[in-house]
């Protein structure tokens, strides 16, 4: 039935012959994946009407950062449809292979290592787009953003162990935010969202959270959900973004934002996804051990030199 309709209220997808649900994820869209006659693949979101403009900006984006050689969904159409209610939709081609969160465990470490060395470079490319020009510097937003998630988890009944360190790391380096880059954001750069083919990189999904402000703001996903299923990904990550040659202040920032990242997580977790909110505190724990309680800047398991 959902394809039938489907088919007659997206003329795009009128020779599908088959269509599947995706469930994962905490958007509240509808997705799935529609295969057509020709074999090809196609992920579809169905939503909100309000949210068309968002889509067509997303889809107006991923064709710049194909043109810039990221390996990203090639967009297709949104559009609006109505049945019970008017809606809106996107639909971009899909990429095969499966998400790193599942590979990456299969692979051997040096075959792991590479996978996080290419993520990086395509997330480097990401990068390289510019934030509009009316776009209110990233500071600013960056700044008013931790005060209001930190009012909250103040407010709340929920504190970390050692908070207070965190805090005063926060207020001690927040200057460092101070002109940094307005650029492109994926905002959610994580393993999940990490496509893998024949044990290689092969893109990155999902770019529907798009943001604009500093580009190593990306790396917080590193420390929260990609160290704990693979160190050599996490460690190639970095570097292949950096093309091995990080910057000195590289990690006085990214342990900034992994401590703001703490904050802010337990607020949204509380609030959006209370049913995870155990595994986000043995998470946080860990980040809080990798940084020895923020008296270290570069967590323990980077390594400057990686062995095989």
């Amino acid at each position: 039935m959902k394809m039938k309709w489907l088919q007659t209220e997206i003329g795009f997808l009128e020779d599908i012959t088959q269509l599947e649900r995706i469930e994962k994820g905490f958007s509240k869209d509808k997705k799935y994946i529609a295969k057509k006659q020709s074999g090809q693949s196609y992920l579809v979101r169905v939503g909100d009407f309000t949210d068309l403009s968002r889509r067509e900006e997303e889809l107006q984006l991923l064709q710049q950062l194909i043109r810039y050689g990221v390996h990203a969904p090639k967009p297709v159409e949104t559009g609006v449809i109505s049945r019970a209610e008017i809606q809106s939709y996107s639909i971009v081609h899909f990429i095969p292979g499966k998400d790193a969160k599942r590979i990456l465990p299969l692979l051997t470490k040096e075959e792991q290592y590479q996978i996080g060395y290419q993520a990086g470079q395509d997330l480097w490319r990401m990068h390289q787009l510019e934030a509009p020009a009316d776009m209110e510097p990233w500071d600013r937003r960056c700044l008013a953003k931790h005060k209001r998630y930190l009012q909250q988890y103040l407010a709340g009944a929920l504190h970390l162990n050692n908070d207070e360190k965190v805090i005063q790391f926060i207020e001690k380096h927040q200057h460092l935010v101070n002109n940094r880059p307005n650029r492109f954001q994926h905002d959610d750069f994580h393993l999940e969202n990490i496509i893998v083919y024949q044990n290689r990189y092969h893109g990155a999904v999902d770019f529907n959270g798009f943001d604009w402000g500093d580009p190593w703001h990306d790396f917080v996903k590193v420390a929260l959900f990609a160290r704990d299923i693979s160190i050599p990904f996490s460690i190639g990550q970095i570097r292949g973004y950096f093309n091995k040659e990080i910057p000195e202040n590289f990690w006085d920032v990214y342990a900034l934002y992994v401590a703001m990242t703490i904050i802010s997580s337990i607020v949204w977790s509380v609030q959006m996804a209370p049913q995870q909110l155990d595994s986000m505190l043995e998470r946080l724990e860990l980040v809080m051990e990798d940084h020895q309680n923020f008296t270290m800047k570069k967590p323990v398991w980077f390594v400057e030199k990686y062995s095989k």
